[in-house]
């Protein structure tokens, strides 16, 4: 466990009263088999059982009573099959103890909990499932068909869940910056061995060695490849090439499941060709904005917007588009080519939270999403408060079909330099992005050691691999 049972204790009381009333149902994970019942996945705990109760063995629930207060961890104790395969663990007491929860029972009693609850008319509240066993789990308990589930599943804890997880206690950021010092090693190690011949799985799978060598493993599955513009292109066995650039889009998560998440971009040969140090800039430009402005209060829409300012205003210079800047960002003009949004929470969930549903992440009465191409995608619009963590992450990109179908349109051509875009169909992409703490009057990055991205500082840093 990596806070004091009181830390636990605290946080479900908080959730407690919170929710108000009824019975709360937390979920822990089960092993998952890749293609026989022994042969496993690396086992990873739900985020919020976790966050909650504190513990990484698998097979547990937690319930709580809203209205008395009572709680079990529930789970069967390991046999002696288990502890000849396994070795031993702690007993399902000695965990709740450990977590300070009064009550332990075994999973058969789950079911009677339950059921005496709804007997009794009482709410039972859970949050959306994302697992297919979880799924069946709660058809057995509650009746509810998995295609209803993320439909009928408890808004108010929903909704509490993410006011306490939102906010990052200091506790939290220094295991962040954990995982931030192992995403730095594994950047600067993919830095270093970006050059023409060596393959993109090659890179990826060293850095990913660096990650499981540090902590529980990767954050996500990496991002490393040539076509940058490929928003998720995972790595191939394709060497590198000279004069194009590699995208590594890579992060860490410690053995308590807390993540950092950062990319970078390196030329191949070592040096940017003057085109793509002029889109390369522009990037930082963007990146380095929000870093400014970012401070609580504000719209985390609006550092956005700000973000697609700077890069409509760099593509300008360059000639790639064309016409007043806030028309051209009103009429989404600069999402050709800045086709996501600025960032996401990040914590124990890489794109935190994200499973009990965007809308109530990132955002609220005042700030709803969007359906404009490019804004639909942004992950958080409301504003911000001391204590996030959200990443900064503009990019600009160059993808082949989509600079098809708008030329085709004509889709904001009055914006637009087609001529010029074509000279840049096999550019790829540019994406920056680091790990934003909200402090009390601004921002900080996250990470003791900045991973090189200036142009000056690294072009210097691969000259001197």
């Amino acid at each position: 466990m990596l806070f004091t049972k009181e830390t636990y204790m605290a946080r479900r009381e908080e959730l407690r009263r919170q929710v108000g009333s009824g019975i709360i149902l937390l979920l822990g994970n089960n092993d998952a088999p890749m293609n026989y019942p022994a042969n496993a996945y690396k086992f990873r705990q739900d985020s919020s059982f976790l966050y909650y109760f504190g513990q990484h063995r698998e097979g547990l629930a937690g319930v709580i009573d809203a209205d008395t207060g009572e709680e079990w961890l529930i789970g069967d104790d390991i046999d002696l099959d288990d502890i000849i395969w396994f070795g031993s663990v702690d007993s399902v007491a000695d965990m709740a103890a450990q977590s300070g929860v009064h009550k332990s029972a075994p999973m058969s009693r789950l079911e009677s909990l339950v059921h005496d609850a709804r007997d009794r008319g009482r709410t039972i509240h859970f949050l959306p499932p994302y697992r297919h066993d979880h799924q069946i789990q709660l058809m057995d308990l509650l009746g509810i068909h998995p295609s209803q589930q993320r439909e009928q599943a408890s808004l108010k804890l929903i909704m509490a869940v993410v006011n306490q997880r939102v906010v990052k206690s200091a506790e939290e950021v220094a295991e962040i910056e954990r995982a931030c010092a192992i995403g730095y090693d594994m950047h600067t190690l993919a830095m270093r061995m970006c050059r023409p011949g060596v393959t993109e799985q090659e890179i990826a799978g060293a850095i990913t060695g660096v990650a499981l060598s540090r902590g529980c493993g990767f954050s996500f599955q990496s991002i490393l490849s040539m076509h940058g513009e490929i928003q998720h292109g995972y790595p191939s066995p394709r060497p590198l090439e000279a004069g194009r650039l590699m995208l590594c889009d890579a992060g860490a998560e410690t053995n308590e499941n807390y993540c950092s998440d950062n990319t970078r971009v390196t030329p191949i040969s070592g040096r940017f060709t003057q085109k793509q140090k002029e889109i390369y800039q522009i990037v930082v430009d963007a990146h380095d904005r929000v870093h400014e402005i970012a401070r609580p209060g504000m719209k985390w829409l609006d550092c956005h917007l700000e973000a697609a300012r700077v890069i409509t205003e760099g593509l300008k210079a360059v000639g790639l588009m064309k016409g007043d800047t806030e028309e051209a960002v009103r009429a989404g003009a600069h999402a050709m080519f800045f086709v996501h949004g600025l960032g996401h929470h990040m914590g124990m969930d890489v794109h935190d939270m994200e499973g009990l549903g965007q809308v109530y992440v990132g955002f609220d009465d005042e700030v709803r999403p969007s359906t404009q191409f490019g804004l639909n995608c942004l992950r958080c619009g409301r504003r911000i408060q001391e204590g996030w963590v959200l990443t900064d992450e503009p990019g600009i990109y160059f993808i082949p079909a989509l600079i098809d179908d708008w030329k085709r349109r004509g889709h904001n051509a009055e914006f637009i330099n087609f001529d010029l875009v074509e000279q840049y169909r096999d550019f790829g992409g540019i994406r920056l992005e680091d790990d934003l703490l909200i402090t009390a009057d601004g921002c900080r990055y996250l990470g003791q050691q900045r991973i090189p991205y200036h142009v000056d500082e690294l072009e210097t840093f691969l000259e001197s691999r």
